[in-house]
């Protein structure tokens, strides 16, 4: 093992002498920590303000004046997904999906403040992130530190005497691969402080250690890949340009090709036309601001018989809070119904891109990063659920004093009586209906669920090449 040690040392200083090496090493680190902290200071102010934001939002409708409840279900409120802890390194597709969602009767609307459009490969180059760094950059880093590791030996003819004094071929490899396994710490220092701030700031450590062990794997691929070409490939040069092809292929060409072909495979309806097949199912449920429409004559037959009178001017209740509240309900199911349609094809398609990390490890490593962090698709559909929830709930509530608190004449004549007007608005305590939102992280165990496939395919690419290391290194030749 001192071998091993000492072969590491003179190739830790040979980089040390190489101007591109500790020239890419510097550039690489700059380039990390700027983007970390760039990244870090970004994420902490837009929690800061969107949990602001939904405190003001709260406040702002439980502060409504007395009105109509039905004025308040057009009020509407606003929610926001607050970023979890590790969003600090992987903001995942929060630039494509938006952050806020304004919630209101009869609608469901889409996220809003999105910074880019979406796409089938949700989180991709949208802007620089450090995980892009590490998932883009660090390649080149072990590329470059490692591209000579051995085919150097084989040109300055230095094989024969290293065997001369006993070093064996595999003594060789494992005192590079020592090398580039120290580097490779080095270069994920700023990762792992990124990461124990994420801890810091409330994050599980399961999923903290999760994201740091993806990114070495991922890491310690592309050394050994670098290890590889060297020992196969006779000349640096042709190693280097050799390693650059494959960089480019795995990080660039093949990821584009996975979204297309993924696009082709499980192509996602087009909004415009979701949209209107979902009104044309709307306008059969009939229209709940108007209790004589024939689609709720069954309901209001149903209530006469329930209790015994002759008019819905004689019952207990409301007829027109219980027509909004029946069509809502139904609107609801229908609008739920087209949504989870739209969220199982978004998630097969992202499934298959994922599946692609066979082809590509950063495609593999990309989707891992993203559910550990919980900033992945699948937190994105928890996040519409969860406010879908809310607006349901708070508007039923509401339809609820509609047709509990209000008399049905009075409903009738609000437009045209000023007294009756003012009979139908009710306390300002009503709107204590409203929840309060806060949207939390997954729970540590399905985020390391959700990331099992993926960090299972970069542990199969690694058990490949050290395979393949086994096979080729024993066979140096001087």
């Amino acid at each position: 093992m001192s071998v091993v040690r000492q072969i590491a040392r003179d190739e830790a200083r040979y980089w040390r002498r190489s101007q591109l090496a500790v020239a890419a090493s510097v550039l690489f680190l700059l380039l990390a920590v700027v983007t970390l902290v760039v990244t870090a200071l970004r994420i902490s102010h837009e929690t800061t303000l969107r949990a602001h934001h939904q405190a003001e939002a709260e406040a702002a409708f439980l502060a409504q004046p007395d009105r109509h409840p039905h004025r308040m279900i057009h009020y509407g409120h606003f929610v926001f997904r607050t970023p979890p802890p590790l969003a600090r390194f992987d903001p995942g597709i929060d630039a494509v999906t938006g952050s806020a969602l304004f919630l209101e009767g009869h609608r469901q609307n889409s996220a809003s403040f999105a910074e880019a459009g979406a796409s089938a490969y949700l989180g991709g180059l949208s802007w620089l992130t450090p995980a892009l760094v590490y998932q883009l950059f660090a390649p080149l880093l072990l590329i470059i530190l490692g591209h000579g590791a051995l085919a150097r030996e084989r040109e300055g003819r230095t094989l024969q005497a290293l065997a001369s004094l006993g070093i064996t071929p595999g003594q060789l490899v494992l005192g590079k691969g020592l090398a580039l396994g120290a580097a490779l710490g080095l270069a994920l220092i700023p990762l792992v402080l990124t990461v124990a701030l994420g801890v810091g700031a409330g994050e599980a450590l399961a999923p903290a250690l999760g994201m740091i062990g993806a990114y070495a794997l991922y890491l310690g691929l592309w050394a050994g890949v670098a290890l590889l070409f060297s020992s196969v490939l006779a000349e640096r040069g042709a190693v280097l340009v050799a390693l650059t092809a494959l960089w480019l292929a795995l990080t660039l060409l093949l990821p584009s090709l996975a979204v297309n072909n993924t696009e082709r495979l499980v192509p996602i309806e087009g909004k415009t036309e979701g949209d209107l097949a979902l009104l044309s199912e709307l306008r059969k449920l009939g229209d709940g601001h108007n209790a004589a429409d024939p689609a709720f004559a069954k309901l209001k037959q149903d209530l006469l018989d329930q209790y015994n009178v002759d008019s819905v001017e004689a019952l207990p209740v409301n007829f027109r809070g219980i027509v909004a509240s029946k069509a809502e309900a139904d609107l609801t199911e229908t609008m739920n119904r087209f949504a989870e349609a739209r969220m199982r094809q978004e998630a097969a398609q992202n499934s298959l891109l994922a599946r692609h990390g066979w082809l590509s490890p950063l495609l593999a490593l990309a989707e891992a990063s993203r559910a550990l962090a919980g900033t992945d698709l699948a937190n994105h559909h928890r996040f519409l659920r969860e406010a879908e929830a809310l607006r349901f709930d708070f508007v039923q509530r509401l339809n609820g004093v509609h047709a509990e608190g209000l008399s049905y004449l009075d409903d009738v004549r609000r437009s045209s009586d000023p007294e009756a007007e003012a009979r139908t608005r009710v306390s300002g305590e009503n709107w204590q209906v409203l929840q309060a939102f806060r949207f939390e992280p997954q729970a540590p165990a399905a985020r390391l669920e959700a990331a099992g496939e993926s960090l299972l395919i970069l542990l199969v690419w690694c058990l490949g090449l050290m395979l393949a290391l086994k096979r080729f290194a024993g066979r140096l030749a001087p």
